[in-house]
């Protein structure tokens, strides 16, 4: 679906209102795609198939990635370099961030790197439970908690704050 939108996209110019029905088509293509990531981490990681590729990463740079994922989050912070799965590290912090913002009634969300850990602030008290997967309304953080503890890392509420502490 997402190759033949892009093939439309190149190959036809294309006025309102169908360049905007062809703007939603691939929004929704890479939804559709990243919840397919998602659900096949989980499920590789129930089965005891998660083998991820172990890489060396920057906290900070997972941090700023998985906040461009995000509306409204933000990164900052002094990042440490580790070896671990990074792009599962990414997407698990995208997946804290969008619960803070989407469960948390919050506009925005900050993620801070501290050496090997990445605080996710603030998780206000409609998203406590939500973040941390006690009450499965998010499909994104439910995952990101297996993803991090698959990794040997935590996640512990703190306050307002989530911290993630990466292995």
């Amino acid at each position: 679906m997402h190759g033949f939108a892009r093939t439309i996209e190149r190959t036809q110019e294309l006025e309102d209102p169908l360049a905007r029905y062809l703007e939603m088509i691939n929004a929704a293509a890479a939804q559709m795609t990243d919840l397919l990531e998602t659900l096949s981490a989980a499920a590789r990681i129930e089965g005891g198939r998660y083998e991820p590729p172990a890489v060396e990463v920057d906290t900070l740079e997972l941090a700023r990635n998985a906040a461009a994922r995000v509306e409204g989050a933000s990164a900052e912070g002094n990042g440490a370099t580790l070896t671990t799965d990074g792009e599962g590290v990414e997407r698990a912090l995208a997946g804290f961030a969008s619960c803070a913002v989407r469960h948390g009634a919050s506009s925005s969300v900050t993620l801070r790197a501290r050496g090997k850990s990445v605080v996710i602030a603030p998780v206000n008290e409609p998203a406590r439970r939500v973040i941390l997967g006690e009450d499965l309304k998010d499909l994104g953080a439910a995952v990101a908690i297996r993803i991090v503890r698959a990794l040997g890392g935590s996640v512990e509420l703190e306050g307002d704050e989530l911290r993630v502490t990466l292995a």
